[in-house]
């Protein structure tokens, strides 16, 4: 039996996502659908404003002989997706297109009022502003916000209350999107997503480490959640000899280096109140004490890397956020000690690539993931404007 007219509209805007230009043939070949449907479809979602009609083979120089085919794509900016990095002291967000090419950006800092409901509430809701405007977008394009929290967040966006710090990380985000949608996310959750096309086939962690750990993880290519969200939260951490805590490399260095301040020779890289931020340009340079607190922190990171490789059988453990782009003599440090050790398995230990924005990509991921399953579904903006 053929599917519905609705049901053919959503088979075809799902080849539309996966091409670039296309013909009714084309289309009839990947879906299966006839051609009268193909082509009914095809004429509800440029009335939809999914896709654009373009020039016939013909214009484009494709034809050869007989009638010229009818040639269409996405609509790549029918709507834009937003995706959002909200940290306890930062908040960064990205705007994306429905390819997932980034058009827009803003960033702003909460400093030390992160705890502030009110005041993190208003930094979410103007940065996600700025970047749609710096996108060229208006707040009816927004198709889907996703936002990224330092708490654990269940199937529904809700993180377990805890009359603290999940309750002000996740104080109700469903202002943002105007008539689109808003999906909380567990931010490590994200950073797993954007690292997934990098790490292939291989089960892994994806694990936040500045100022404190947090893990995503992909086991046999499925994202790990747990009925609260829980899954990947580090407060074992605690009970782990040899690490104590859930701090991440950043936050165990400042404490490192302040702990041996008596220590620091005079004209050391390590003095004065910024010193643990020169901690790995000290390190590269020699210096002693620079060394050790980088050794020290390199084995704190194999104990966590043990700890996840042992508990899930993964293969990789990505270390993530903005502290992978100076934390590589860190992850040298933890692959010896993991090499010297009698651990299997043992996981490859690896920097990711993304830098800070490895959460905001992730959800820009996320975002264009539910645009994909809910399809015609989501963009109510989109339809208005079409038909206006």
């Amino acid at each position: 039996m053929q599917p519905s007219r609705r049901t053919s509209a959503e088979v075809v805007l799902a080849y539309a996502f996966d091409s670039s230009a296309f013909t009714a043939t084309e289309a009839i070949g990947a879906t299966g659908l006839t051609r009268s449907t193909v082509l009914a479809a095809c004429g509800e979602l440029v009335q939809l404003g999914w896709l654009r009609a373009l020039d016939d083979a013909r214009a484009a120089g494709e034809y050869h002989k007989g009638r010229p085919a009818r040639r269409y794509a996405l609509d790549d900016r029918a709507g834009v997706v937003v995706g959002v990095d909200a940290g306890q002291h930062r908040v960064s967000v990205a705007v994306a297109d429905l390819r997932g090419t980034v058009v827009g950006r803003a960033v702003a800092s909460l400093g030390e009022s992160g705890l502030d409901v009110d005041v993190r509430l208003r930094a979410v809701r103007d940065t996600v502003a700025s970047a749609v405007a710096d996108a060229g977008a208006g707040p009816d394009r927004v198709l889907v916000v996703v936002v990224g929290i330092p708490a654990p967040v269940d199937g529904r966006g809700v993180s377990p209350r805890d009359g603290g710090y999940w309750d002000r990380m996740n104080p109700g985000f469903a202002s943002l999107a105007g008539s689109g949608r808003v999906v909380v996310e567990n931010d490590a959750n994200l950073a797993a997503l954007a690292e997934r096309p990098s790490s292939g086939d291989a089960s892994f962690a994806a694990l936040l480490s500045g100022e404190r750990f947090g893990a995503g993880i992909v086991v046999d290519g499925v994202l790990l959640r747990g009925p609260r969200g829980g899954a990947g939260e580090m407060r074992v951490l605690d009970l782990v000899d040899g690490v104590g805590s859930p701090e991440g490399i950043g936050a165990t260095a400042r404490t490192l280096v302040a702990e041996a301040a008596d220590r620091i020779p005079a004209g050391s890289l390590l003095a004065g109140p910024s010193g643990s931020e020169r901690l790995f340009e000290a390190a590269a340079l020699g210096e002693p004490l620079a060394l050790e607190v980088v050794d020290r922190l390199g084995d704190r990171l194999a104990r966590v890397c043990v700890l996840l490789a042992s508990l899930l059988d993964i293969d990789r453990v990505v270390v993530a956020g903005a502290i992978a782009d100076a934390a590589e003599p860190v992850l040298e440090r933890a692959r010896v000690h993991l090499a010297g050790g009698d651990h299997d398995p043992v996981p490859e230990v690896v920097a990711s690539r993304l830098g800070a924005d490895v959460v905001v990509l992730g959800a820009v991921t996320r975002a264009l993931d539910v645009v994909r399953s809910e399809m015609l579904a989501v963009p109510l903006a989109v339809t208005a404007r079409a038909a206006g």
